[in-house]
């Protein structure tokens, strides 16, 4: 009975550390990028914070004036909150408070049309490789009314054969501003006729917000939530 009881044991022992062996060896492997692809926290780099996705730690609400407190308090505590630009700029003790401001203006408050918005955002974020900033525009993008043919365009940096010239125009102008850091006399010239002066400078100011962004989150070297799944295919 007991020789009965002990090869009983043994058979299940065996049962279960195999299927164990065949769960994990089945499971599909974590998504690594060094440029900022999601991933389980514990596979980040070992200079990276878990709780920020970027290399330096939680800002301390103790250390923040006034003004910069109601930013800290405005984002609330929910899981993933200190991940982004706004909470490693609150690391200056002031620039998130005129970055904010100006962001805000130059989105909501220009008078650019929301798809013009995010298009400029989405061409300037794709010339740096942004993949946080794309990350969380590419859905904003399609919201606006920015259709998927044109985003993936821009994404994959195809041909603008076909392309509306709006829509054109932009992608251009973030591909020689910002990817070639010289713009053609015909790009602007296109983009002042469609835009005047006083929009093509909000766009370009827009742009230029964007990319001065995506400079910090590369230092910093900002990844994704590890729950959000990363858009922008990157080297």
């Amino acid at each position: 009975m007991r020789s009965s009881l002990r090869l009983a044991i043994l058979v299940f022992v065996i049962g279960v550390g195999v299927t164990l062996g065949y769960g994990l060896n089945s499971m599909p492997p974590q998504t690594d990028s060094g440029n900022g692809s999601s991933r389980a926290a514990s596979s980040f780099p070992k200079d990276v914070h878990p709780e920020t996705g970027n290399r330096l730690p939680p800002i301390n609400r103790d250390n923040l004036d006034d003004a910069a407190k109601k930013i800290y308090d405005a984002g609330g505590n929910a899981p993933g909150v200190n991940y982004g630009p706004q909470r490693l700029r609150l690391y200056t003790g002031g620039a998130e408070v005129f970055s904010s401001g100006l962001n805000d203006f130059l989105r909501h408050k220009a008078g650019l049309e929301p798809q013009v918005v995010e298009l400029s955002i989405l061409a300037a974020v794709r010339e740096m490789d942004g993949e946080y900033e794309w990350t969380a525009h590419e859905p904003a993008a399609l919201k606006a009314g920015v259709s998927p043919q044109i985003i993936d365009i821009v994404k994959y940096r195809k041909a603008l054969t076909g392309v509306p010239e709006k829509e054109a125009t932009i992608i251009a102008l973030g591909r020689e501003a910002v990817g070639k850091h010289k713009v053609s006399p015909e790009t602007y010239a296109r983009a002042l006729k469609i835009f005047g002066d006083h929009q093509l400078v909000n766009i370009v100011c827009l742009m230029g917000d964007y990319a001065s962004t995506a400079i910090m989150l590369s230092t910093f070297d900002q990844h994704v939530r590890p729950t959000d799944k990363p858009l922008l295919p990157i080297p």
